[in-house]
């Protein structure tokens, strides 16, 4: 949900992570994680870079 619409994750999502086990820390870190490599995927989109050759999809 954080990659699709961050402003629509709830307290209840946060509880729900919480339930499963995930402490708050995790869950800061596990939002740092995921808005670093959306702001790195969009920056690689916007400045046209693609796959080195043997990273690409076979």
């Amino acid at each position: 949900m954080v990659t699709h619409d961050a402003t629509k994750v709830t307290p209840r999502d946060l509880e729900a992570l919480r339930a499963e086990g995930f402490g708050d820390e995790d869950i800061l870190d596990a939002v740092g994680i995921i808005g670093f490599f959306n702001y790195y995927a969009r920056m690689a989109d916007a400045l046209g870079v693609e796959l080195e050759a043997d990273w690409a999809e076979e």
